[in-house]
C-alpha cells in the first residue's frame, strides 16, 4: 500500500470523526418541545461568620475545607475583661439586694410610726376638748403625724429606688453574659468552611468578618432565557442540569426564581449574540437531597448547562431523565 493511500485514508478517519462530532453536537443541541436551556455555573450560598462585639481571637478551631454541622464552636474571642466585669456586677447586685432589704426594714418603721403619730394626734385632740391637754401639745403632735406621713413616703421611694438599682445591675448583667456568650462563634447551618480570614491573636472589630462558610445543600445554577421561553417558565417547574465535568450525571434541579425584568447578560455567558439581547435571568437550585448523596463530586464553579420544562407535558431527552 503506497504512501498516498495511507495519507488519503487518514484524512477520511479524521473528516469522518469531526462530521460524526458535529452531527453529535447537532443532535444535542435540537431539543424537544417545550424544553429551553441556557449556560452557566454551580454556585452556592456563602455565609459570612462574623463576631457581634469584636475582641482579640484566642482560638480558631476549624480549618478551610472543614465540613461544620449547626451550634460548632469556630471560633473563641477572650472574654477576661468581661468576666471581671461580671464579677463586680455580682457584688453590685449583692449591695442593691441589701440596699432593697434595709429599705424594707425602714418602711416598716416608717409604717409603724406613723400609726403611733395618728393614735398619738387622735388621743390629744379627745383630751383638748376636755381641757386635759393645751392646744399647743396638740399643734406638736399634729407635726409629728405630718413628718410621720413623709418619712412613710420617703421609706416607699426608697424600696422604689432599690428595686430600680437591682433591675439596672441585672439588666447590665445579662449584657455582659450575652456578650460572653457571643464570644463564642456558632455554625449557624450545615456548611463548610470555606475561608478562614482570621488567626488567634488577631483583635476582631465591631461586626467583623472571622470565616466564611459555604452551604453545599444550597447549589443552584443562574441561567438567562430569551422573552418567550421565560415567559412559559414557572416557579417550582423542574430543571436538569449538565456539568461539563459530569456530562452523565443530570442533577435535578427546580426554577426558584424567574426575574419579572429583562436585562443585558452578564460576561460570563458564552456567546456575544446572546450578552447583546436583553434575556431574562432564572435560578435553578439542585436538590439538596442529590447533593447529600453525591457531596464530593457536585463544587461550585464548575460549568454546565441547565436544561428548563417549559411545559408539564414537556419530556426529557433520555440523557436528562
Amino acid at each position: 500500500m503506497s504512501k498516498a493511500v495511507i495519507a488519503l485514508a487518514a484524512v477520511f478517519v479524521v473528516v469522518g470523526a469531526v462530521g460524526l462530532g458535529v452531527w453529535r453536537d447537532r443532535h444535542a443541541r435540537e431539543l424537544p418541545p417545550g424544553i429551553a436551556r441556557g449556560n452557566g455555573r454551580l454556585e452556592a450560598t456563602e455565609i459570612d461568620v462574623g463576631a457581634k462585639y469584636g475582641g482579640r481571637i484566642t482560638e480558631v478551631l476549624v480549618y478551610e475545607g472543614d465540613d461544620v454541622v449547626p451550634g460548632q464552636p469556630l471560633l473563641r474571642i477572650d472574654t477576661s475583661e468581661e468576666q471581671a466585669q461580671l464579677q463586680n456586677i455580682d457584688a453590685e447586685l449583692k449591695r442593691a439586694r441589701e440596699s432593697l432589704d434595709y429599705a424594707g426594714q425602714m418602711l416598716r418603721v416608717a409604717r409603724h410610726d406613723l400609726e403611733l403619730a395618728r393614735n398619738i394626734f387622735r388621743r390629744s385632740s379627745r383630751l383638748v376638748e376636755q381641757a386635759a391637754v393645751s392646744a399647743e401639745k396638740l399643734d406638736r403632735d399634729r407635726t409629728e403625724l405630718s413628718n410621720a406621713v413623709a418619712r412613710l413616703d420617703a421609706a416607699q421611694s426608697r424600696i422604689g429606688e432599690a428595686e430600680a438599682g437591682i433591675d439596672a445591675v441585672a439588666a447590665e448583667k445579662r449584657r455582659i453574659e450575652s456578650v460572653i456568650k457571643e464570644s463564642v462563634l456558632l455554625a449557624p447551618r450545615e456548611a463548610r468552611v470555606l475561608y478562614k480570614l482570621s488567626e488567634p491573636g488577631e483583635v476582631l472589630p465591631r461586626g467583623g468578618k472571622a470565616l466564611t462558610l459555604i452551604d453545599l445543600n444550597d447549589v443552584y445554577m443562574i441561567l438567562y432565557l430569551g422573552e418567550a421561553e421565560a415567559g412559559q417558565a414557572a416557579i417550582g417547574g423542574e430543571a436538569r442540569i449538565v456539568l461539563d465535568a459530569l456530562p452523565d450525571l443530570p442533577l435535578p434541579a427546580r426554577l426558584v426564581f424567574v426575574s419579572p425584568k429583562a436585562q443585558f447578560t452578564p460576561k460570563q455567558v458564552e456567546t456575544s449574540s446572546e450578552r447583546q439581547k436583553l434575556m431574562f435571568r432564572l435560578k435553578a437550585q439542585v436538590d439538596p437531597e442529590f447533593l447529600r448523596a453525591h457531596r464530593g463530586l457536585v463544587k461550585p464553579g464548575m460549568p454546565g448547562v441547565a436544561y428548563v420544562k417549559l411545559s408539564p407535558e414537556a419530556s426529557w431527552p433520555p440523557l436528562h431523565r
